[in-house]
């Protein structure tokens, strides 16, 4: 079984958790949520509009029973927002604005000539994944965006550019449908060695 598919049903399996405890996590006050399941990531609207987002294109790569599996959690997920609008409006900008700090403190340390962090660009660079799912989810409606949020975010890009290298997609082979070079121009590529 190819890399991509491994990771995708290790995302179908985390979003199904996520969107069980979606109606509870909502209703809670905790941002970063603690999932019941031992060795989950924690549960945000980020975390869970990224996955959503590659196995909704990504779809070819599942079989019919993960189809099936993953639209009951979409619908879930849905349900759980039903009759919230407010209140996941609330929750996505505190999130936004708590990624976009995770993310200028990622590039700060980059800024500071850290070689072992440009090395770890792969992962950090899910945080700028999350807040781009949660800026696509938040344009449609009936919710409202902030547009402070996408003005902080292209000050980051800016950033990130002085130092950048286009080249390979960083994530798994087989995830570029998911992720076009034209809108997520940061996948392809990295940080370019502070010693060059």
């Amino acid at each position: 079984m190819s890399e991509e598919v491994v990771k995708l049903k290790q995302d179908l399996f985390v979003l199904e958790a996520m969107a069980s405890e979606m109606d509870e996590y909502l209703k809670s006050q905790v941002l970063f949520w603690p999932m019941s399941q031992a060795n989950l990531p924690r549960l945000t609207l980020g975390g869970y509009l990224m996955r959503q987002h590659r196995l909704l294109t990504l779809g070819h790569l599942l079989n019919n029973e993960e189809i099936a599996r993953r639209d009951a959690a979409v619908v879930q997920f849905d349900q759980a927002l039903d009759e919230k609008v407010v209140r996941f409006e609330e929750r996505s900008h505190q999130e936004c604005q708590a990624r976009l700090r995770q993310w200028g403190e990622y590039l700060k340390e980059l800024d500071d000539r850290n070689q072992a962090v440009a090395d770890f660009y792969h992962s950090h660079v899910q945080s700028r994944a999350m807040i781009a799912a949660l800026i696509a989810k938040l344009k449609r409606p009936p919710y409202e965006f902030d547009e402070r949020v996408e003005t902080h975010l292209a000050t980051y890009d800016q950033v990130l550019k002085n130092y950048w290298v286009p080249g390979e997609f960083t994530w798994t082979d087989g995830w570029q449908p998911a992720y076009p070079k034209s809108e997520y121009w940061w996948l392809y590529g990295r940080p370019r060695d502070q010693g060059q």
